[in-house]
């Protein structure tokens, strides 16, 4: 039984990238991790199969109060899924649902949160759920935004991509890690050591750039368009599109990109978002 390490994000941010590289440094492996085995390693806090059980129905039939209550149950039982600290994705912003905490804290080690420029989160959305850009704005300033709700998926609470920023970095922590997806990409050795050695690993040089290397964007772009990916939506061409900073400056309007920095000014600005030009 292990206490709960939460790789958080709002979606496409990088959290799939952070997971193969976790699978693969822990691994240690001599050839890349499969992506369709990431589940081996890192449960889904929205995957219905654990709520089912213990909610005694169809989770698509579960209303959103009943979730709230069964939600913290659920959190205690992914303690029992691996021996050690047991490492869930999450999208949920940093909150509460009907008076209840949407992460269980009781059961909670630590996390890690990754976040990225919002300029191309946009055009990352309008991909993986195959909209517009004008409803990936849209979508990314929904204080009441959610996702899931299926019979696959329970329920995620995303709220605004701001308020989910700062719901988890608003209160420094000593037991979580945020990192840029974007110095992820310019140093990736600086920034997956500093991953590592936050969860007390001390790998290999070796092995640490194994990792990365086996879990760089090419790599698993590769695997996806040899075997697909159990995690692309049915409406998105694939999961792992681009995969690059600064798109959104060949992409976006200039009056779309001064929508997105209106509506986040405040965390943008934090992150250090907000482009020289548009300040």
């Amino acid at each position: 039984m292990g206490a709960l390490i939460w790789l958080a994000s709002y979606p496409k941010s990088g959290n799939t990238w952070m997971r193969s590289f976790l699978h693969n440094l822990l691994r240690g492996g001599a050839t890349p991790v499969d992506i369709n085995s990431m589940s081996d390693f890192c449960l889904g806090e929205s995957d219905a199969q654990w709520y089912a059980p213990r909610a005694g129905k169809a989770v698509d039939e579960l209303t959103p109060e009943e979730l709230a209550d069964v939600r913290p149950i659920v959190h205690q039982d992914f303690t029992t899924a691996f021996p050690d600290s047991v490492f869930v994705k999450t999208h949920n912003f940093l909150g509460e649902s009907f008076g209840r905490p949407i992460h269980n804290m009781e059961v909670t080690a630590g996390g890690i949160y990754i976040l990225r420029n919002p300029l191309d989160v946009v055009l990352s959305l309008t991909n993986h759920y195959a909209i517009s850009i004008e409803e990936a704005i849209e979508m990314l300033d929904d204080k009441e935004m959610t996702t899931g709700g299926n019979e696959k998926h329970v329920f995620e609470y995303l709220s605004s991509w701001s308020l989910h920023v700062q719901s988890w970095t608003q209160q420094p922590n000593p037991q979580l890690l945020v990192v840029r997806y974007e110095d992820l990409l310019a140093k990736p050795r600086k920034h997956f050591k500093q991953v590592a050695s936050f969860l007390g690993l001390k790998p290999p040089s070796e092995r640490l750039e194994r990792a990365i290397r086996f879990s760089s964007f090419k790599a698993l772009k590769a695997q996806e368009e040899k075997g697909g990916f159990r995690e692309k939506p049915d409406k998105a061409q694939s999961f792992f599109r681009e995969g690059k900073a600064e798109q959104w400056r060949e992409k976006l309007t200039e009056d779309q990109v001064r929508r997105i920095i209106s509506d986040h000014r405040e965390q943008m600005e934090r992150f250090g978002y907000i482009p020289k030009e548009y300040l």
